[in-house]
């Protein structure tokens, strides 16, 4: 039977080798302080530098470390799916690996999950030491997500968050692409509600150089819409396809009879008349009725694919393992 722990730290990690043995010592130090029982988690998104070596040697001297690594860097939203599924802790604590996170805030996070019975508490740095070209996007990212989702957090992206077991267990399946950055947000709309929020210390970077560039912003906005509309319509697509293309193809179907009819009534009347084909209108209604029926297929289509869809399986290979019963080493 799998050992069920009061605590996993979850840290996935890109060349971040000079800054692990810092960050384990300071994770050890605050867990046994509060007797926790624990893990640390390490996930080695395909690591160029020596942070899986940094790993091995940590797990060596602590029993309570494990390691997970991928053949290749898949991004941070795999990281955190593979680490979700393999957290054994009841609480679940997720951190960057390069000491922007403060360990210290972990009994506090814990607390709140515990005695608070939140799903979810994620951090807010509200004094952050980035530059402005990081800053003011983040602050735009973050509104638009308020004004999207309904979830009412100032830092969506802040890497420094604690569940509930039961609420990753749930979320994992369902993450791809760069939803990481909002994960409340999934969170939310799968059903776990309670959602709170806590003021987190960030930390000037130590070691070496930001992962992540401006580009991640565009991303995360995009991802948000993507999420808003799989929430709404990933179960019944015909709502959604169906709806704009009946209305198409109702408003070319009215332009063209429309035409039709003055026409003839042109014609009873032996008044001037011209053909529908030299209207421009005839073709915009010609063309309103071929994207009504295109939407309503697809509406259709999509429809029989939900019925028989199947669960998503992750395409990450994990290369190696350490602390698993089951070590895989490729």
């Amino acid at each position: 039977m799998t050992e069920l722990l009061q605590l996993t730290v979850l840290i996935p990690l890109f060349n971040e080798d000079e800054s692990l043995p810092e960050l384990h010592d300071w994770i050890v130090r605050v867990v046994t302080e509060q007797q926790y029982t624990y893990e640390i988690l390490f996930v080695d998104d395909g690591s160029t530098d020596d942070s899986w070596t940094v790993v091995e040697r940590l797990a060596g001297v602590n029993p309570n470390v494990r390691g997970i690594r991928f053949n290749r860097n898949y991004g941070k939203t795999a990281a955190l799916q593979t680490g979700f599924q393999a957290a054994r802790g009841q609480v679940v604590i997720t951190m960057d690996a390069d000491l922007q996170d403060s360990p210290d805030e972990i009994p506090e996070l814990y607390r709140m999950i515990v005695a608070d019975k939140y799903d979810l508490v994620s951090g807010w740095k509200q004094k952050r030491y980035d530059p402005i070209t990081k800053t003011l996007p983040t602050k735009l990212f973050n509104s638009v997500s308020r004004w999207i989702s309904g979830v009412q957090l100032h830092d969506f992206n802040c890497g420094l968050k604690a569940y509930k077991q039961k609420v990753v267990k749930s979320i994992a399946p369902t993450l791809y692409g760069d939803m990481h950055r909002n994960l409340p947000i999934v969170a939310n709309w799968n059903g776990f509600s309670r959602i709170g929020e806590k003021v987190v210390q960030h930390r000037a970077r130590k070691y070496g150089s930001t992962k992540f560039g401006l580009e991640r912003f565009v991303n995360g906005f995009l991802d948000v819409l993507v999420i808003a509309f799989v929430h709404r319509f990933s179960k019944r697509p015909m709502h959604f396809f169906g709806t704009f293309g009946t209305l198409s193809f109702f408003v070319g179907t009215v332009l063209a009879v429309w035409l039709i009819v003055e026409k003839l009534i042109n014609i009873a009347q032996g008044a001037k008349f011209r053909n529908a084909t030299d209207n421009p209108l005839f073709y915009f209604g010609l063309v309103a009725i071929i994207l009504g029926v295109q939407l309503f297929l697809a509406g259709f289509l999509g429809e029989m694919l939900v019925r028989q869809s199947l669960n998503r399986t992750g395409e990450h290979q994990v290369a190696e393992r350490i602390g698993f019963t089951d070590r895989v080493s490729v």
